[in-house]
Order: C-alpha cells, then sequence, then structure tokens
C-alpha cells in the first residue's frame, strides 16, 4: 500500500540526541578568531606587523641617533603588542610608533608585574599613556623614555618604582635585540660613516 500523504520520510523531524549528551552549537567564526587571538598573539611576536607583546621598543632618530646611537625614539607595548609611545606634545601614539617601526625590543617579563588588579601591564601602560596626553613634550627631560618609565613604575616592574630615562636607555643598550640586521645596519652605518669622516679629516689636518 502507499504510504499516506504527509508522512515522507524527507519531512520528518530529526531524531532526538541520544540521552545524557547535549547539544553543542558550534562556534562562530569569530569566537573561533577571537579564541585564536587571545591565545596565541598576546606571547608571540610579529616583527612585520610590528607586535611585540610586553616589550620596550627602540628606533632610530634621524640625525640625532647618527651623532648619538644609544639615543632614539621609545615606546612600550600592550600584552597584544599594540605599540604605545609619546610621540609630541599632548599626543601619545597608538600603532603607529613615530620614526618608524621599531628597530630593536626589549623583552620584558610579565611575571615581574608587582602592581594589583587583573591585566596589571596593560592597566600602566594605559594609565601612562592617558598622563602623557595632558604633558608638554621635552627632549632632555620629559620624553618617550619617561613616558615608559612611568608605565613601568605604575605596574612596579621588577618591584622597583624608580625606572627612568638613563636606566631605561641603559637596559635597552644592554638586553635590547635588533629585529634585523638591517636595522642594525640602519642604527650604527650613519655614526660609523660621519665617525669615518672625521677621523679622515682630522688625520689629513695633522699631516699637512
Amino acid at each position: 500500500m502507499a504510504e499516506a500523504e504527509g508522512s515522507s520520510p524527507l519531512l520528518l523531524p530529526p531524531p532526538p540526541p541520544p540521552p545524557g549528551m547535549a547539544e553543542v552549537e558550534a562556534p562562530t567564526a569569530a569566537e573561533t578568531d577571537k579564541k585564536h587571538f587571545s591565545g596565541s598573539a598576546s606571547s608571540a611576536m610579529d616583527v612585520d606587523r610590528s607586535r611585540f607583546p610586553y616589550c620596550v621598543v627602540w628606533t632610530p632618530i634621524p640625525v640625532l641617533t647618527w651623532f648619538f646611537p644609544i639615543i632614539g625614539h621609545m615606546g612600550i607595548c600592550t600584552s597584544t603588542g599594540v605599540i604605545r609611545d609619546f610621540a609630541g606634545p599632548y599626543f601619545v601614539s597608538e600603532d603607529n610608533m613615530a620614526f618608524g617601526k621599531p628597530a630593536k625590543y626589549w623583552k620584558l617579563d610579565p611575571a615581574q608585574v608587582y602592581a594589583s588588579g587583573p591585566n596589571a601591564w596593560d592597566t600602566a601602560v594605559h594609565d601612562a599613556s592617558e598622563e602623557y596626553k595632558h604633558r608638554m613634550h621635552s627632549l632632555c627631560c620629559d620624553n618617550c623614555h619617561s613616558h615608559v618609565a612611568l608605565a613601568l613604575n605604575l605596574m612596579r616592574y621588577n618591584n622597583s618604582t624608580n625606572w627612568n630615562m638613563v636606566t631605561l636607555c641603559f637596559f635597552c643598550l644592554l638586553y635590547g635585540k635588533y629585529v634585523s640586521v638591517g636595522a642594525f645596519v640602519k642604527t650604527w652605518l650613519p655614526f660609523v660613516l660621519l665617525l669615518g669622516i672625521i677621523l679622515t679629516v682630522s688625520l689629513v689636518f695633522n699631516l699637512r
């Protein structure tokens, strides 16, 4: 006999899940991407995208670094690697470092943050950046190094609140790593050429 109208197997509802097994919704693409970002980007560096999580970054300043290679522009990165730097009077840049991409980075240890509260690293970077949005830039007294020093002091990095321009310059020189050979050449070649020219001119005048 023919099946009654409306009883086609194609129109039957799907069978219920077995007892004890809950239905699980498949994650959306956005949720998957968010989990991937939070799980990997917070610890992995990406030089091409200028992402340096938990790092102090440094780049040469034209002319000034040519004469003094240890002097340059400094910024500090969030836990996801976004650069914050005091780029000028009343302006703290985000993800667009003044004077170009970082040439050198100094990797810090978030376990050395002694400030209390959740996400103390990012909170300190944010608070320091908000503070420097209200400050005038001074090359010798209150500059990009001072902004980074305030962030480290707020988070009490290495259980210290004595970070300043001098200590940052010294530690970045001692522990900083160049992102590439090209970055090393960009930093030191102008200085070497200028030094060679000065020495050559001095020798020429002394030999006369």
